[in-house]
């Protein structure tokens, strides 16, 4: 079993909360220990969301969370990416942990899923998987679900 961080931005794309709820059930029946790390706005769709905690067990606060995370807390950072800012947040997480990594990024805006995956790229050594899309979770879905494929067979 690995300890596996899904990091959420800025809850400002629908597809978000969809993904990050898909992830968590896919890795958890995997057997892996998840954890949703998130800023308050995106916390509140997830707690809303999966009231009862049936996929997201785990929730921490982003801010709190990244001010004590340390090499070996987790085994698998998940970024999942639609924003300049989670961006940043990512590449931070990457650098704290030091560990196995994978960005999921996505935008409406083809240029912004780029820029976001070039800075990804060349700041970390993380997998990166990209869609353009906003509304549509299912683009972001099949990265993942290819991704996740890929994860299994290591």
């Amino acid at each position: 079993m690995k300890k596996v961080m899904i990091l959420l931005g800025c809850p400002e794309s629908p597809t978000q909360t969809a993904i990050a709820i898909y992830a968590t059930n896919a890795l958890s029946k995997k057997g892996h220990d998840v954890t949703i790390v998130s800023n308050p706005a995106a916390m509140k769709l997830i707690d809303i969301s999966d009231p009862e905690g049936h996929y997201m067990k785990k929730r921490k606060n982003i801010d709190r969370c990244m001010d004590t995370l340390e090499p070996g807390d987790y085994d698998l950072l998940l970024g999942i990416i639609h924003k300049d800012a989670a961006v940043a947040y990512f590449v931070t997480a990457y650098h704290l942990l030091q560990t196995k990594a994978m960005a999921l990024v996505f935008e409406r805006d083809g240029d912004l899923v780029e820029e976001f995956k070039t800075q990804i790229e060349e700041t970390t050594d993380a997998k990166v998987m990209s869609a353009r899309a906003y509304h549509n979770p299912n683009p972001v879905k099949v990265q993942l679900d290819k991704a996740l494929k890929e994860l299994e067979g290591e």
